[in-house]
């Protein structure tokens, strides 16, 4: 896989799988807008700069519409185009649904799916002119399966697949492809937060028997992102370890 003088936008990419992708991309060759709304962001930035690969870091709050504009006028400004955009953003305030308040919903909601309409919609202004683009999403095996306690999360992740598949409809005619990826239980700090129990009870619907990487998922990414990819759109790629098929 060769990125060589793409342009890519990662958000929430100041940790975690976020962080991943965007090393991934630049271990490939792209040229990596870091995004995110903490100064994690230029970290991840410095990282790629030491790759010695060009690195921008925005801070932006990818729910709101004024900052989503400022990060992509940003990053053209800067580079000239963006070739790719992976939306990474998310966050969890999990709790059951008698006890899940509006607040809860809202925020979910809007970090992990409003931002996937705002990202996308402002950067396929772009890609549509140049007649190329990859726009790259980031479910969960929970937006397919659903999960207790994550009545908001899994909402706004199912909600990614069918805007993603709607997307790919509306602009495989102009050279842009959009893709999701579900990653399953991934050894993030989130999942580390788990307790022993929780994670033993996990790994019992896993086949392969482990949690993924924060790299399996970054991997994934730059395949979907590269030219080998270029005959697939509209769909979701689970990467879970075969949790979804031992699911349903």
């Amino acid at each position: 896989m060769d990125l060589s003088s793409r342009v890519a936008i990662v958000t929430g990419s100041g940790q975690g799988i976020g962080r991943a992708i965007a090393l991934k991309l630049a271990e490939v060759g792209a040229i990596v807008v870091v995004n995110d709304i903490g100064e994690t962001a230029q970290g991840v930035a410095e990282e790629i700069r030491a790759m010695n690969r060009q690195s921008l870091a925005i801070l932006a709050d990818v729910s709101l519409s004024p900052d989503v504009a400022r990060l992509v006028d940003e990053t053209i400004d800067t580079y000239g185009k963006v070739d790719i955009l992976v939306n990474n953003a998310g966050i969890t305030r999990d709790q059951l649904i008698l006890r899940m308040s509006d607040e809860d919903w809202d925020r979910v909601l809007n970090v992990n799916l409003k931002s996937v309409f705002l990202c996308t919609r402002a950067v396929l202004r772009h890609m549509i002119k140049q007649r190329w683009g990859r726009i790259i999403s980031i479910a969960s095996i929970v937006g397919v399966t659903g999960n207790p306690g994550q009545a908001n999360y899994a909402s706004a992740k199912a909600g990614i697949i069918g805007f993603t598949r709607t997307i790919a409809r509306e602009v495989a005619s102009r050279g842009i492809t959009a893709n999701a990826i579900a990653p399953g239980f991934i050894d993030t700090e989130m999942t580390q937060r788990l307790d022993e129990k929780r994670r033993q009870e996990l790994m019992r619907h896993i086949p392969l028997g482990y949690l993924g990487s924060p790299r399996d998922v970054a991997e994934a990414v730059a395949f979907l992102a590269s030219e080998e990819a270029r005959y697939i759109t509209g769909q979701v790629l689970n990467v879970d370890g075969g949790m979804a098929g031992a699911w349903l």
